[in-house]
């Protein structure tokens, strides 16, 4: 399988991958990425389960064998409970018969391994159109400060503010929790991929330039440091 770029920089999805296998999980993650998308990881079905509840995702892609609770009990719980978003499959089973069981569980599309990822990609794009994303769902606001991770952009009080693509991942992770306290140890995982803590001073540096170009000029603050916690996005706290 070959990473691509996405030709049209714009369309920028925010996807959750259900797979517990670690390698698999890894380069999908990084294909996803590198082809200019946002990714989050659940290892298995109860924590896939509630983070697809918890976060609003263009598209979610699952394994259909997981550990502590099947994907197709993880699909089939997400529509009981009236969640939409659009489902992509993944299994070794591929028979026409698993595929049928894996669509009437709620499942939108189905893969079977092994796999082109061009193909998954393609299929995953197509799904995100279908899902008709409203544009409130892909525009996170903050006070005056707004990012529009479909469109790559970022404005305060109407002004842009061009930002290097980690940047822009850093504070889209940081405004999509905009009140509460985001950890060192999940800036590590979901910004920086990273599963142990380097023991450098990478996210310092990265939350310095990026409150360097948010605040700098304003009187009201948008990024704040939690003594012992981690970081915020919040407007007016002091």
């Amino acid at each position: 399988m070959t990473l691509i770029q996405t030709s049209d920089d714009s369309f920028a999805m925010r996807l959750l991958l259900i797979e517990d296998d670690r390698d698999a999980a890894d380069y999908l993650r990084k294909a996803f990425r590198e082809a200019g998308h946002v990714v989050d990881h659940a290892g298995d079905g109860e924590e896939g389960l509630a983070l697809a509840l918890d976060g609003h995702y263009d598209v979610l892609v699952v394994d259909r064998m997981l550990p502590r609770r099947d994907g197709l009990s993880v699909v089939s719980e997400l529509r009981q409970r009236g969640e939409a978003t659009p489902v992509l499959i993944l299994s070794a089973l591929g028979q026409v018969d698993d595929r049928v069981v894996g669509l009437r569980a709620g499942g939108d599309d189905y893969l079977p391994k092994p796999y082109a990822f061009t193909e998954l990609l393609a299929r995953v794009e197509a799904l995100s159109r279908r899902g008709g994303v409203p544009a409130s769902e892909t525009v996170y606001r903050v006070g005056d400060l707004e990012l529009d991770r479909l469109a790559h952009r970022v404005s305060r009080a109407g002004k842009d503010v061009p930002l290097q693509p980690r940047e822009f991942r850093l504070l889209e992770y940081l405004m999509r929790h905009a009140g509460q306290v985001v950890t060192r140890t999940m800036l590590l995982e979901n910004v920086w991929d990273y599963h142990f803590d380097p023991q450098t001073n990478v996210i310092d540096v990265h939350v310095s330039r990026l409150r360097s170009k948010i605040d700098k000029g304003f009187d009201v603050p948008m990024i704040h440091t939690v003594r012992g916690a981690g970081y915020m996005v919040r407007e007016g706290l002091r």
